[in-house]
């Protein structure tokens, strides 16, 4: 993972993504990754995977499939902190939201009471699906991270 800007921890089934990290031996470098302050999203279940249960990259606690199940899936419009004032189609399948947090876990949207999308030092993380939709703004929120850090990074190797 070396010479990564951004990681992107992505949707689909945490279990079957942990078994993955676990089998292919990424651990070490995931935690490389996050050690050295380097942007990572999680979405859906990438949420959870990054969450304090498992990999410990947020001080947070995901609630799997808290919506329900997948036919309980459904898109809702969220206003997220920091996107302007229009609020963002969230696609949510299966989706967690966030049980708990800790004190440096700043909460960019909630939905119905539930943070859905959370922010902690480098990591990122939604209960949504944002590549589902055609609006970036989600995106650029990690971008923006991302750029920062190969910025700082770039600056302290000059140095």
């Amino acid at each position: 993972m070396k010479g990564l800007d951004g990681l992107v921890i992505p949707g689909g089934e945490s279990t079957t993504i942990g078994k993955g990290i676990e089998s292919a031996g990424l651990e070490p470098a995931l935690r490389a990754h996050h050690e050295a302050g380097r942007p990572i999203l999680g979405t859906c279940a990438g949420m959870i995977v990054c969450d304090a249960d498992h990999l410990g990259f947020i001080d947070a606690r995901a609630r799997r499939n808290a919506f329900g199940r997948q036919l309980q899936s459904f898109e809702a419009d969220v206003a997220v902190e920091g996107i302007g004032d229009e609020p963002l189609r969230a696609v949510f399948i299966r989706a967690p939201w966030v049980e708990s947090q800790g004190p440096g876990v700043e909460v960019l949207a909630s939905y119905e009471g539930h943070p859905v999308a959370i922010r902690e030092g480098s990591v990122l993380a939604s209960a949504f699906h944002p590549e589902l939709t055609e609006d970036p703004r989600f995106h650029a929120i990690f971008m923006a991270m991302t750029t920062t850090s190969a910025r700082e990074r770039e600056e302290e190797t000059a140095r």
